[in-house]
């Protein structure tokens, strides 16, 4: 390869910037490593035992990424994307002042720490972008290997269901998320980067070809997992790339192989009963299964071939600047003209364009409209239980319109609010939910995050007015491909409650943090034709920052601060660990060590009802009931607007200590907070019927 093409693959900013192959491919592949073994350890982000391991990792990991940096970045170098760290270095803060006044103070604890974390990720991914510039391709590379591995896994356990999900009873697509919109959305964040693998002058020819099988595996994976809210945050990524990037002509061909391959696949699979119908035998699914399987490598083969027989036939006889500029003017006008075919179809309708726009809506908007069902048939469907979780999150902010009722709070709350879903945690939207925990104290810094960012990726991706007639060189193409994915995650994100998934909103924290690091576009270009200085190498830039004081001290700070935040970090996960084997201990017969346990687990994470209830159990079991009932009560006083420990509380009374009188007074305030709550009626229809009795 050319000096030409390893710079136009991998850019030249700063010291490192142009990487052996190796390197880089090391640096990619560790890079997706880690994404996806956030995505398969934490899950969906609701199991603490799940969460907390993923937690743990980001804050190390980041603070190591810092401490490199510190050590490693320029002198003298300008702090760029410290404006938008701090501004969720200050979310991270008001979570943790929410804590106070929380409804569910545990829970306002938990999302302090994935919120530091997520801080973590986000200064590494700054600290990177100061201190290896030239790395940027490696990111890209592997936020887009790693949307292909998680999606090739999920589409496999649809190919293989009795060796990898014989469980599964639902046909969308979940796997490893355990959420489906997750899945589609770990899809969605890879398209960006298709589109920039199969438009690159740079880079071997057969890896740029992978580029059209790799996006047809996304848009199957999107398709399968049913969800609308991937494809709606896909399209508009990659409508954004396209209109950003003068490279419009090779994306087309791109995303047009890529979608017509996927979607065939998706729509013989939307005719298979086996592959689209909930709780299917796994014998019948293995069938249908193995049918896919055949046809998806018949499919990635063929779009491999002609993603090589484009790249040969590009490089045989390049397109004329007419050609292409023929060719980027019909797509833009392909993507517009999407939407009017959809008016048309709607004004096609029964109902007409006007009635057919207000009754899709109302299915949208109206709480009470009925739900779609759980099969291919959403993807064109109107209505979503989101309304409803909207409304209820909107009530709750106009009741508590300052501070929110504390992270995490909303799940507790609703219950007041709630028409039907007991179980629901999210409100499924980052403002609505945000409006409910943190009031609009919480909306503003988010605001004020948002904007310091934009403004930041404006400038180093030259999407102001002045820096668009600069060069699209390839650094500025991947920083816009970048922008793509955060896109991609802010449309999603804003519709659903992907923020609380790790591996999903890790991958953002990664681009946008990126981003906000590499400073302006005229000044990266002005670095760039500077001559590099000596004693830039690596070797020499850690014995200079070992050797200055200020350096070495930072790196040292910020190692402490790391390990005291992961050591709060770990706190509730250990509570919780104490309280299952304080329930484990006493069903040994050892009541006294079950004590001790369940006490300690309250000492470590004194928030949490958890360790209480176990109190409780431990105490009721020894015969001691008024110590079970103080620890009952203290329950109810650290959560008094949760109905739980009301209900906990009235039963025990009811049940244990044979007080109906008492158990209709502690009932009243759990049915209060959730008057929908089958088992609250039913103790205090039990003690109703009891103190009325002769």
């Amino acid at each position: 390869m050319s000096t030409h093409a390893a710079l136009d693959d991998h850019g030249r900013s700063g010291a490192l910037s142009v990487p052996t192959p190796a390197v880089h491919t090391l640096l990619t592949a560790g890079l997706a490593a880690i994404i996806c073994a956030i995505a398969f350890v934490a899950d969906g982000g609701l199991n603490l035992n799940r969460t907390t391991p993923a937690e743990l990792g980001m804050v190390l990991g980041g603070s190591a990424a810092v401490c490199g940096a510190l050590l490693l970045a320029p002198r003298r170098e300008r702090l760029w994307g410290i404006g938008p760290l701090a501004l969720l270095l200050a979310l991270a803060v008001l979570t943790a002042l929410s804590i106070t006044w929380a409804a569910s103070p545990s829970e306002a604890w938990n999302e302090t720490n994935r919120t530091l974390a997520y801080a973590a990720v986000f200064a590494a991914a700054v600290a990177l972008a100061h201190s290896v510039p030239g790395r940027w391709s490696a990111v890209v590379g592997a936020i887009t290997l790693s949307a292909v591995a998680i999606s090739a896994y999920a589409v496999l356990t649809k190919v293989f269901p009795g060796a990898l999900n014989p469980d599964e009873v639902y046909a969308r697509l979940r796997e490893p998320f355990g959420y489906w919109n997750s899945v589609g959305l770990a899809a969605a964040l890879g398209v960006p980067g298709c589109l920039w693998l199969g438009t690159r002058r740079g880079g071997h020819q057969a890896l740029n070809a992978l580029a059209y099988p790799a996006l047809g595996l996304l848009v199957l994976t999107m398709l399968l997992s049913f969800s609308r809210g991937a494809v709606l945050a896909a399209a508009i990524g990659a409508a954004f790339w396209i209109a950003t990037v003068p490279r419009r002509l090779r994306a087309a061909a791109v995303l047009v192989a890529g979608v017509a391959g996927g979607g065939l696949i998706a729509a013989w699979a939307f005719s298979q009963g086996a592959l689209t119908d909930d709780r299917v035998p796994v014998d019948l699914r293995n069938q249908a299964g193995l049918q896919l399987g055949l046809l998806l490598v018949v499919m990635l083969g063929l779009l491999a071939l002609l993603g090589l027989g484009v790249g040969f036939a590009r490089a045989a006889r390049a397109p004329s600047p007419l050609m292409r500029d023929r060719a980027g003017v019909a797509l833009l006008v392909a993507l517009a003209l999407i939407p009017v075919g959809g008016l048309v179809a709607l004004s096609l309708g029964d109902r007409g364009l006007s009635g057919s726009i207000s009754a899709r809506w109302k299915q949208l908007t109206d709480p009470s409209a009925p739900l779609p069902r759980n099969d291919n048939s959403r993807l064109t469907a109107a209505g979503s239980v989101r309304a409803r979780y909207w409304d209820e999150a909107l009530q709750i902010f106009r009741d508590n319109p300052g501070v929110g009722v504390g992270a995490g709070g909303y799940a507790i709350v609703r219950k007041r609010y709630r028409t039907a879903d007991p179980a629901v945690r999210q409100a499924h939207g980052y403002v609505v939910q945000t409006l409910a925990d943190l009031g609009l104290a919480g909306l503003a810094v988010s605001l004020a995050l948002l904007a310091a960012w934009l403004a930041s990726a404006a400038r180093a991706t030259g999407l102001r007015p002045r820096d668009r007639r600069r060069p699209y060189t390839p650094e500025r193409i991947g920083l816009l491909t970048l922008f793509a994915v955060v896109l991609v995650f802010g449309v999603h994100s804003a519709i659903d409650w992907t923020w609380f998934v790790p591996a999903n909103a890790a991958v953002a924290l990664l681009a946008a943090g990126w981003i906000a690091g590499r400073g302006p576009l005229a000044a990266r270009e002005r670095d760039e034709r500077a001559p590099r200085p000596a004693g830039s190498g690596l070797s020499e830039r850690l014995r200079a920052g070992f050797g200055e004081r200020p350096r070495a001290v930072g790196a040292a700070t910020v190692a402490l601060v790391a390990l005291a935040t992961a050591w709060a970090v770990w706190q509730p996960l250990r509570a919780d660990t104490l309280s299952q084997d304080a329930l484990a201990t006493l069903d040994t017969g050892n009541g006294d060590a079950a004590r001790r346990q369940a006490q300690q687990a309250h000492d470590i994470n004194p928030l949490s009802l958890d360790p209480l209830y176990t109190l409780s159990t431990v105490e009721a079991a020894a015969g001691r009931n008024s110590a079970a009932r103080r620890a009952l009560e203290q329950a109810v006083r650290l959560q008094p607007a949760n109905p739980d420990p009301w209900l906990r509380l009235a039963e025990f009374e009811l049940n244990t200590l044979k007080r109906p009188r008492v158990a209709m007074t502690a009932i009243r305030p759990a049915l209060y907070l959730d008057p929908r709550s089958s088992d609250a009626v039913a103790v205090f229809l039990a003690a109703q019927r009891q103190t009325t009795a002769p």
